[in-house]
């Protein structure tokens, strides 16, 4: 009796290991060894698969073209690859056992990156120029620093993992197309103004019907000067430092004011009106003349693509952000036909034009009828592409950041300026 109940017991804790072991249908023709070593023999067999597929992906990571490390949740080194050691400039050592991070690659941009991955538990984007700290002084200028990339994916059990790419090249190339381009702006500019200066002179010597021609010539040599000087602009803004030193307060409500009444010419000649909506005094601390010609550029904008007889939109208010606090909000919007949503991703960079079909309507004819081609030539926007590529840099430079969407309400085009809470003025 004793024995059946051990052998019992035993077939008992027999099946339970099965169960866990086997999750296939239990075959009743053998017994419960057989079943327990069948099931461990396949466990085995697919543990050597798996091990196999783990020493695959560690080869290709090994040698992969991007740098990878992997962390634990305390923020432990635990693997990296060759070209993650070239990139972070890891001394080679014992990394038998792991070891913090920070201890190993003085980082502070890529200790908060995996941070930031492991608290939202979604995959996280930084750059950063990378400056490797050495306990030489004598060879401190000789450590590399450089432009890098990182991203960071959350895996099980609070590990993060982070590819990093070494972005050097691609600076060094916009480095080289920016200087390029800045030059042959350059040597535009002095022809481009020579030729205004003789249509302008032989402009009042042609007979009338040929002075339609001259105009003509006249608008696109302005046209071509204009698209020089956003080039040459964009140069400029480029070399400045992200912490912008000529910062003072300045009455953003005001300032509005006073570029809508640049660009009222324009928008007089298809009716258009400004909706402002927000406090009539909100001093902010940016450099104005930037400031000015972000909002000359995205209100000419809003000028250009809106029907006649709307209102041109623009509100000014505070917002906050969980986590990140208050920003200043600018919104401007117009009641045209929007953006198409394949355009969104690219209507802030450089000479990206958006679809034909959201086009300029002012009607020129009419227009030099009342004005001058030229002068409203001037007034408006170049529409050279490069007027939201000047608007982004410019807020950047502010610390802040830009968006396009369409409005849900107007359908048309709406173009949202983010500015740091910090530039506001405590007093007001």
């Amino acid at each position: 009796m004793v024995v059946l109940m051990y052998r019992r017991q035993y077939d008992a804790r027999l099946k339970q290991l099965l169960s866990r072991l086997e999750d296939r249908q239990p075959l009743p023709d053998l017994g419960y060894e057989a079943q327990l070593a069948s099931a461990i023999a396949d466990r085995q067999a697919r543990s050597d698969v798996l091990n196999e597929q783990l020493d695959d992906f560690r080869t290709l990571l090994k040698n992969a073209p991007l740098g990878y490390l992997e962390v634990d949740e305390e923020n432990r080194l635990l693997w990296f690859n060759q070209q993650a050691q070239d990139f972070l400039d890891i001394q080679p050592g014992d990394y038998s056992e792991p070891r913090l991070l920070l201890a190993v690659v003085r980082s502070y941009e890529l200790d908060q990156l995996v941070e930031r991955t492991r608290t939202r538990q979604k995959r996280c984007e930084a750059s950063w120029t990378f400056n490797s700290i050495s306990t030489d002084p004598s060879n401190y200028l000789e450590r590399p620093a450089y432009p890098l990339k990182g991203y960071g994916l959350p895996i099980s059990n609070g590990h993060v993992g982070v590819f990093l790419e070494n972005k050097q090249e691609a600076v060094l190339l916009a480095a080289q197309r920016d200087r390029w381009i800045s030059d042959v702006a350059h040597e535009l500019k002095t022809p481009l103004t020579s030729i205004r200066l003789v249509a302008e002179t032989i402009e009042s010597r042609v007979s009338p019907d040929l002075v339609v021609w001259v105009e003509r010539l006249l608008s696109e040599v302005i046209r071509l000067s204009k698209l020089v000087d956003d080039v040459l602009n964009m140069s400029h803004l480029a070399q400045r430092p992200k912490q912008l030193d000529d910062v003072e307060p300045v009455d953003l409500a005001v300032l509005i004011e006073t570029v809508w009444q640049s660009v009222e010419p324009l928008a007089r000649l298809k009716q258009l009106d400004l909706d402002y909506r927000g406090p009539q005094s909100m001093m902010v601390t940016v450099d104005e003349s930037l400031m000015h010609r972000v909002l000359f550029n995205l209100l000419s904008n809003a000028v250009k693509f809106s029907p006649a007889c709307q209102l041109i939109r623009v509100q000014l208010s505070l917002c906050a952000i969980a986590q990140r606090g208050n920003f200043v909000v600018l919104d401007v919007i117009d009641m045209g036909q929007g953006l198409d949503e394949k355009d969104l991703p690219y209507v802030f960079d450089r000479f990206y034009r958006a679809d034909p079909a959201r086009s300029r309507e002012v009607d020129v004819e009419s227009a030099v009828a009342q004005n001058r081609a030229v002068e409203m030539a001037e007034i408006s926007s170049s529409g050279t592409g490069l007027g939201l590529a000047i608007v982004r840099q410019i807020v950047e430079s502010h610390q802040g950041w830009v968006e396009a969407k369409n409005d849900p309400e107007t359908k048309g085009g709406w173009l949202r300026v983010w500015l740091p809470g910090a530039r506001l003025v405590d007093d007001l």
